[in-house]
């Protein structure tokens, strides 16, 4: 299991940021991710591995003037 925004997921072999997102509702709304404390963007998402019992929290992207 990870925990992803305080919620539990379930983790499995050879998972990565990208697989991640595309498991939850609005993936698309997140800009970077910080996995164990270490923040990962957009570019890297694809070749990032997400380890067993991960901490993952989402941050969003932001827009305004």
């Amino acid at each position: 299991m990870i925990e992803i925004d305080g919620r539990q997921i379930p983790w499995h072999e050879g998972m990565t940021v990208a697989a991640l997102l595309e498991e939850i509702e609005d993936a698309h709304h997140y800009a970077v991710v910080r996995l164990n404390g270490r923040l990962i963007s957009r570019p890297n998402f694809e070749k990032t591995p997400v380890p067993d019992s991960a901490e993952v929290i989402l941050i969003p992207m932001v827009a305004g003037g």
